[in-house]
């Protein structure tokens, strides 16, 4: 992993744009990783996937992570703060994760981006449960013989999603958050994914439309543009909109 200069961040939020929401974070991961296909990099576990967006976003924009929420019980809206390390996870998943539950031997893996795909594109709930379970579970076995998923009970397919949680922890972040004004407190689940898209987004176009406004006031190339350090295209800027 490496930090990303201005051209490659543009020319992978660009590649981005084409591909699906859950996919769109991997040619950020791909520029950062040169050795990684996409393809590689989309069999991460989630977990380890968002450990690494994280680390680049502090590359990127810093380890202060700032947004607001909106208070549940009295709609009031909350502005919050985070330090990056304060949400870094240290523990890595195994690659297939052993689990006895109510007379059930079960195999699984943790959950990858591609998993998160088909999930998404099952627009049910309960079907897309059936959908990860499926994609997941690599052996059941209940006394010994051998099971389905589809035919786990409700307990132990609890159990299976608990224990996921647990071995890849950074896969869902969520804090605590206190609403000043009716006192209300609310979980809030954070993902570094589309929160970092967002950021990437509004930098993107912003950066854009600089380049467009030095490109017409000196004629100089976007890559010209892209390789001054942002304290020196602001400078141009400036003097550009003061002539």
């Amino acid at each position: 992993m490496r930090p990303l200069s201005a051209a490659q961040l543009l020319a992978a939020w660009e590649r981005g744009l084409s591909e699906t929401v859950c996919r769109r974070s991997l040619p950020l991961l791909a520029a950062a990783a040169a050795n990684s296909s996409i393809e590689e990099l989309a069999s991460l576990s989630v977990g380890e996937r968002d450990r690494r967006l994280l680390a680049l976003r502090v590359w990127t924009f810093g380890s202060k992570l700032a947004s607001y929420a909106t208070c549940s019980a009295c709609q009031e809206r909350l502005e919050w703060t985070l330090n990056a390390g304060d949400l870094q996870q240290e523990a890595m998943p195994p690659a297939v994760v052993a689990l006895e539950a109510d007379r059930y031997s079960i195999e699984f893996r943790v959950p990858n981006t591609l998993d998160l795909e088909a999930l998404a594109a099952s627009h049910d709930l309960t079907l897309g449960q059936q959908v990860l379970l499926e994609r997941c579970v690599l052996t059941a076995r209940v006394d010994g013989q051998e099971a389905t998923v589809t035919s786990l009970p409700d307990s132990v397919v609890s159990a299976i999603v608990k224990r996921m949680a647990e071995v890849d922890p950074q896969a869902e972040i969520s804090f605590e958050l206190h609403c000043p004004s009716c006192g209300d407190s609310s979980q809030i689940l954070f993902d570094i994914e589309s929160f970092f898209w967002v950021e990437l987004n509004a930098w993107a176009r912003r950066i854009l439309h600089e380049v467009h406004l030095l490109a017409r006031a000196y004629g100089w190339s976007e890559t010209e543009i892209l390789n001054l350090s942002p304290w020196r295209r602001q400078c141009y800027l400036e003097l550009a909109s003061a002539s």
